[in-house]
């Protein structure tokens, strides 16, 4: 290999490793200020390196509030959520993509039409048709207003938009009915469909903070991320707390993105998404 080539190896790798210095340095924080000391967090900024590693500041901090039942919630509504909004989204995905109907287009864009209005607009609507179904203070409440999200949509819309046609045709020349075809000739080849919207969807749902803290009322039912705010207080914060359970909390969303990258990459790339 020449001097060139190898100069130029050589800074791919220093940038790379640099960026990734530069991404994993908050995660880096976090950990540090989570297992400092606490009279070492009275200045407001921790040290670099720890004079000691306390972890028993977690665990204390684990200890103090009911975090293990908010870790059930959470995983209880992620999971159902993610479940019920991949299906929704994959099936009207499929409808969009592959069916010839009036209004077709008008509905497609007024799906993505939505993607412009803030959430903040849509939560007291929300909020009233949530009460007036009885679901307050449920989970309920929590999962079905998000069921089905336009960016989902349309993200199934634009990866079945390039399966070929030919190929439902022919499930269908075989005798499949509508329900098999999507089973089982489409579903097959959505792998990397499935992967981007189980990650995002999961991802959404797990550090969704505002709409959770309106419609939950007891502290029973909290998830993780409303359950983090009692950690800061009118008369200080606890710094090693929060961010060590910030971090723990992190887990499971590393946990899902780890499970799917495989077909993460793939499903990006083929829906368009940048």
């Amino acid at each position: 290999m020449s001097t060139r080539p190898r100069a130029r190896t050589a800074g791919r790798f220093l940038g790379l490793a640099a960026a990734a210095v530069f991404m994993l340095f908050p995660v880096y924080w976090l950990a540090v200020t989570a297992v400092t000391p606490r009279e070492d967090l009275a200045g407001g900024r921790p040290p670099a390196f720890p004079n000691e590693v306390r972890l028993s500041n977690l665990s204390e901090t684990w200890q103090s509030l009911p975090f293990s039942q908010w870790l059930v919630n959470s995983l209880s509504i992620a999971v159902v959520a993610c479940v019920l909004s991949v299906t929704l989204n994959l099936a009207a995905g499929f409808v969009l993509a592959k069916y010839r109907f009036a209004g077709r287009g008008a509905i497609f864009l007024v799906i993505v039409s939505t993607l412009m209005i803030p959430i903040q607009v849509v939560m007291i609507p929300q909020f009233r048709i949530v009460a007036e179904l009885g679901w307050l203070n449920s989970y309920w409440a929590v999962i079905i207003p998000r069921a089905a999200e336009a960016f989902g949509i349309f993200l199934a819309r634009q990866f079945m938009l390039g399966i070929p046609d030919e190929l439902l045709e022919a499930a269908r020349v075989d005798g499949a009915g509508n329900l098999r075809t999507f089973v089982s000739v489409v579903l097959p080849l959505c792998k990397p469909l499935v992967a981007v919207l189980v990650v995002f969807t999961f991802m959404f749902r797990w550090n969704e903070f505002a709409w959770p803290l309106i419609v939950l009322r007891e502290q029973a039912l909290y998830t993780l991320p409303v359950g983090l705010s009692f950690l800061q207080g009118q008369n200080g914060t606890d710094y090693a707390g929060l961010t060590g359970m910030a971090l723990l909390t992190s887990v499971p969303v590393l946990v899902v993105f780890l499970v799917f990258q495989r077909y993460l990459v793939e499903g990006v790339a083929r829906t368009g998404l940048k």
